[in-house]
């Protein structure tokens, strides 16, 4: 299993997980684990995905997430997840 964190932080509005879940959906990428909160009106979601089976490179990925967060006025970062756990150690 390749698993990826996928973190979305910015203003809250309408759409933003149905906006992302449909993203993941089109590119065959499962959602293991999904967090969200809001607080003071910002929104923060964290998924702990499956990237496995993902239609596209991961790099790609990340890039087109990354894109949709303009779109939709959040940041979205795709990390690996060995990657995602070695800078939370600093």
């Amino acid at each position: 299993m390749n698993r990826s964190i996928i973190t979305v932080v910015g203003k809250d509005q309408v759409g933003i997980i149905a906006k992302v879940c449909t993203y993941l959906a089109a590119n065959n990428i499962n959602i293991l684990d999904i967090s969200q909160t809001i607080v003071q009106g910002f929104f923060n979601m964290m998924m702990i995905t499956d990237t496995n089976n993902a239609t596209k490179e991961f790099k790609v990925l990340s890039d087109e997430l990354a894109e949709l967060g303009n779109e939709i006025g959040c940041i979205i970062k795709l990390q690996r997840e060995e990657i995602f756990l070695r800078t939370q150690r600093i």
